[in-house]
Formats: structure tokens, C-alpha cells, sequence
């Protein structure tokens, strides 16, 4: 059994992350963006962008990826390697990382339901297919002879 590459964890996630970046950018930034503008007034928040704030998510977009591409890792020991693997890995990711944070606000009405829901159907198809993506770079080191 080897050890977890780093480097292949970075690497991978930062592919990963590229990937939730761009789907995110196009979901929110374009396609819904008019919807979550009037959300937000609704709320008396009005979206504001600013440099920091787009660094923010950026930066989280590639942080999901290096932790699906870890846990990827993590378990290719026990479930083997390949993309069942990685789409075990990437629904990990979505069910902790996305879903159930994301859930946490139906009960307080903060978002219209059919943007929650949209974000979390293509959240899943986002994160799993950046868990292929970062996975398919991903090699794990060979153990070094005693």
C-alpha cells in the first residue's frame, strides 16, 4: 500500500477546483445571477463583488477540490483505485460540503427553494465530475523497500 502524494492531492484538487470554479461562475455568476441579486434585496443585502470576495470563492472552489481529491486518496487503499472510487469521494464531498450546510438554511426561509435546489443539484454534478477529473491526475506513491 502506498502513501498519499501530496503532490497528487494538490495537484488533482487544484484541477478539481478549477473545475467547481468555472461551473460555479457560470451558475451564479451568469445563468443565475438576476435571481440571486433579487434574493439578496429581498433579504436587504444587496450583492456587492468586490476583489476580496471573488478571491474568497475562488480559493474555496480549490479548496473543495484538494479535500475531494484527499479523501479520494484517503480511501483508494480500502475501495480501490478508479472513478467508482472518485465518485464515492466526490458524494462524500457533496453530502458534507454541500448538502447539509446547504439544507441548514430551508427551515429559516432564507433563499428561494428552487435556487437552493439548483445549486445543490449542480453542485453534485460539479463536485463529481472534478472528483474524476482531479482522481485521473492523482497517482499514489509506491511504499519504499525496507
Amino acid at each position: 500500500m502506498g502513501k498519499i502524494s501530496w503532490n497528487g492531492v494538490i495537484l488533482g484538487g487544484i484541477l478539481a477546483g478549477i473545475i467547481i470554479d468555472v461551473v460555479e461562475y457560470v451558475l451564479h455568476g451568469v445563468v443565475l445571477n438576476a435571481h440571486w441579486r433579487q434574493a439578496m434585496q429581498d433579504l436587504d443585502r444587496p450583492l456587492q463583488e468586490t476583489v476580496g470576495s471573488m478571491v474568497f470563492y475562488v480559493l474555496l472552489g480549490v479548496a473543495y477540490g484538494i479535500v475531494a481529491i484527499w479523501l479520494y486518496a484517503a480511501i483508494r487503499p480500502r475501495y480501490g483505485a478508479g472513478p467508482k472510487t472518485a465518485l464515492e469521494a466526490g458524494f462524500g464531498v457533496w453530502l458534507l460540503g454541500y448538502l447539509l450546510p446547504t439544507v441548514s438554511w430551508v427551515p429559516m426561509g432564507l433563499f428561494p427553494g428552487h435556487l437552493v435546489t439548483i445549486a445543490l443539484v449542480v453542485g453534485l454534478g460539479e463536485i463529481l465530475l472534478a472528483t474524476l477529473a482531479g482522481a485521473w491526475l492523482y497517482k499514489e506513491q509506491e511504499a519504499a523497500s525496507a
